[in-house]
């Protein structure tokens, strides 16, 4: 068999298993967020923390319940890896710098997971399970509870209520992540994944004597890594390295955990809204991106001319040969548009063009399917300003799902949009200017910009993944890289938080003759192309500075 088939039909299995699980996922999830019983370990919960799981809240008090949990959330694991050295289960480990502790509290708490560090050499058992670990869970339940405050949004009408934020956020963990990570924990113990908490030991015999690796909990934090669409490793390899990701199969199967939850949430969407039509049309929208993205990239990487890649099949630098082009190509554009991050392979290895389709799939907006929670309510932000166009083009008021798109909707829409390009663009110019932050390129011209923007393309949206030539690990960086992350993450939730309330407070208008059907693939298509010429106005000189440039200098 050819690579290219096995690539192909890889995708294809990858599809029918997102097909399988869409509708009893999607359907799932709208029962849980709909519910109004509360099961006993979550009632022990709400007691612990002082919360009321039964009281409505407006989106100022959501906001200030999500930006409360995640402030402590941050300072928590700080203080965690600040006092690491004197941990139980550290290994011996030192205690993690100022900087870098803050750049990686700053990250797991915004489901980046950016990491300027090799875990396997920096973090121990209890910083790993105990803190990183639990982020995992309760960072990407909280971008579900955002998701969900929105969706309420567009449901109710003439109140500014939106649901309990502490509500949302235990039973999207309890109910949601923990029992799919516990059944994918079990899959990837099966493929070869490790679990213990074994200590350090050499391992093998090699020219320059041997090495030493740590155990860990590795199958129990790979699986909600990927299902969470964090993405911090437990290894620096990430899911390149066999403790992580032993098989082509494994491999398949954290890609499907990536996406699956994403997929999934436009269901969820349907349901809540009460029309299933309203969320085939967004799912459309982010499997044309996806789709498309994933051939792009796997066409770049086998096609790639040269006498060895023609010897190797393709573009084989930076890749595992147990994945290959293909398995590692859909890993990369999976992971790329999400908010994942996790890497099987090394996209600063990859062609010109194949690097620029991963760092063009960040700047979408990581809304195809994007992140568990953020993909949705970035698409449904994108959506709002697609029928927005439609209006401007036909001479009429705006409308979606009922609700008008006044002025003060547009500009809260206009407002999320604008953040995260900013502060991409505005961190690698500074970088670029300033004369130390250039010290930590590894290559120079076309590529080496592409790695300080890849990083806060990253950074910003709260994606992870990095070109592995730039050296991070420094104070400039890891601060802020830092900073980028926390402001990329909550200030779109900020605007979220606002259209979803404003949206709440309206009542419904009735849908007549002249009503933009936006459960058809016209608007399907209008949606597309909204996204892709927003993110190309606003990015295509930066990408033409670096990954346009390398690509067809090659």
């Amino acid at each position: 068999m050819s690579p290219v088939t096995a690539g192909v039909l890889q995708l294809l299995a990858l599809v029918a298993a997102l097909a399988l699980a869409y509708r009893p996922l999607g359907d799932h999830m709208a029962r849980v967020y709909s519910s109004e019983k509360h099961y006993r370990p979550e009632k022990w919960i709400y007691k612990a923390i002082g919360a009321n799981p039964s009281a409505e809240m407006r989106w100022p008090a959501y906001l200030r319940a999500v930006l409360a949990f995640s402030a402590v959330s941050v300072l928590f694991l700080y203080l965690m890896q600040r006092v690491q050295g004197s941990l139980p289960g550290s290994l011996g480990f030192s205690s993690i710098d100022p900087d870098q502790a803050f750049n990686t509290a700053a990250s797991f708490v915004a489901n980046t997971n950016w990491q300027s560090y090799y875990g396997e050499q920096a973090m121990g058992h209890v910083v790993q399970t105990g803190g990183l670990a639990v982020q995992n869970f309760v960072s990407a339940a909280v971008g579900m509870a955002v998701a969900v405050a929105l969706v309420r949004g567009f449901a109710r009408s003439r109140t500014g209520e939106l649901g309990n934020f502490w509500s949302d956020l235990v039973r999207g963990t309890v109910r949601i992540l923990l029992p799919i990570s516990v059944i994918g924990a079990i899959v990837l113990v099966a493929c070869g994944a490790i679990q213990n908490f074994a200590g350090i030991h050499e391992v093998g015999q090699f020219m320059d004597g041997t090495q030493q690796w740590n155990g860990g909990a590795v199958a129990s934090q790979e699986v909600i890594k990927e299902l969470g669409t964090n993405g911090g490793g437990y290894f620096n390899a990430n899911s390149a390295h066999p403790f992580e990701n032993p098989t082509p199969f494994s491999n398949l199967f954290e890609i499907f955990l990536i996406l699956v939850i994403p997929f999934a949430m436009t269901r969820t969407f349907g349901k809540m809204v009460g029309s299933v039509k309203q969320g085939y049309a967004i799912l459309a929208t982010m499997g044309i991106i996806w789709l498309g993205f994933t051939a792009l990239m796997m066409w770049t990487e086998f096609a790639h001319h040269g006498p060895a890649f023609d010897v190797a099949g393709g573009a084989m630098e930076g890749k595992e040969t147990r994945f290959g082009i293909g398995g590692s190509s859909i890993f990369a554009v999976a992971t790329t548009l999400t908010s994942t991050g996790a890497v099987n392979s090394f996209h600063s290895s990859y062609t010109g063009f194949g690097g620029g389709i991963a760092m063009l799939g960040m700047q979408l907006g990581e809304i195809a399917p994007g992140g568990v929670g953020s993909g949705l309510y970035g698409m449904l932000v994108m959506a709002v300003i697609a029928v927005f166009i439609a209006g401007l083009m036909v001479g009429r008021t705006p409308e979606y799902l009922g609700k008008k798109i006044g002025t003060r909707e547009i500009k809260l829409a206009a407002c999320y949009i604008l953040i995260t390009p900013a502060l991409v663009l505005c961190f690698t110019a500074a970088a670029m200017a300033l004369p130390t932050p250039g010290n930590s390129m590894t290559n120079a011209g076309a590529h080496g910009f592409s790695e300080i923007l890849y990083a806060y393309t990253s950074g910003a949206n709260n994606n992870g993944s990095a070109f592995a030539g730039l050296n991070a690990d420094t104070q400039w960086f890891n601060s802020t890289i830092g900073i980028a992350m926390l402001l990329g993450r909550f200030l779109p939730m900020v605007f979220v938080l606002a259209l979803a309330g404003s949206l709440a407070e309206q009542k419904p208008v009735p849908e007549t003759a002249g009503t933009l059907r936006t459960d058809k693939p016209l608007y399907a298509g209008l949606l597309v192309g909204t996204i892709l010429i927003i993110t190309g106005l606003t990015y295509f000189p930066a990408l033409a500075l670096g990954p346009l440039a390398e690509g067809f200098a090659s």
